[in-house]
């Protein structure tokens, strides 16, 4: 099997880098996107260079379309392709539901829910006209079962369970 082109999400820290560093150890082709941990993000990189294994290091808020689209054409005219989507970047915060705001609200639907459509979208069109590929979603179990102080987050994992299912039975009549 040949090398795959693999973007990830959130991959400067946690189960993020974690995937990042397995996947280009595997021999793929890696695009680690980070938005804030730029020093995690590095010293992922020379951890990676020291065991001769390169990663590419996108800065991106996967919460805004342009820079998930700058993001994408990177891969793109990189490799020529993606194979692989690994949305995994996401948020949490704890809260009791009577003290969340308007702007929380937004700020966790943005960041866990909306970011997911939005790279699922930019990245899928290739996919579709590859006919290959994969995106793996990463969630919670609060999204199934949910979680106390965390309601806002919990919806927002439901929501990527829904579009995952709904998604996934859409593109296999594509």
């Amino acid at each position: 099997m040949g090398k795959k082109v693999i973007i990830v999400t959130g991959a400067s820290r946690g189960i993020g880098r974690e995937i990042a560093k397995t996947l280009a150890l595997e021999g793929n082709f890696v695009v680690a996107n980070y938005h804030k941990s730029e020093e995690k993000a590095l010293d992922l990189q020379r951890e990676l260079e020291n065991l001769d294994h390169k990663i590419d290091l996108f800065k991106c808020d996967v919460s805004k379309r342009q820079e998930v689209q700058k993001m994408v054409d990177f891969a793109i005219k990189k490799y020529g392709k993606i194979d692989v989507l690994v949305n995994n970047a996401g948020i949490d915060q704890v809260k009791l539901f009577t003290e969340i705001t308007d702007v929380d609200w937004d700020y966790i639907m943005q960041n866990n829910l909306y970011s997911v459509f939005c790279c699922t979208q930019e990245v899928v069109k290739y996919m579709i006209n590859q006919k290959s590929g994969c995106i793996l979603n990463i969630s919670s179990i609060f999204g199934t079962i949910g979680g106390a102080c965390e309601v806002h987050y919990s919806v927002s994992k439901a929501g990527i369970h829904g579009m995952t299912k709904a998604l996934a039975k859409e593109l296999r009549f594509i």
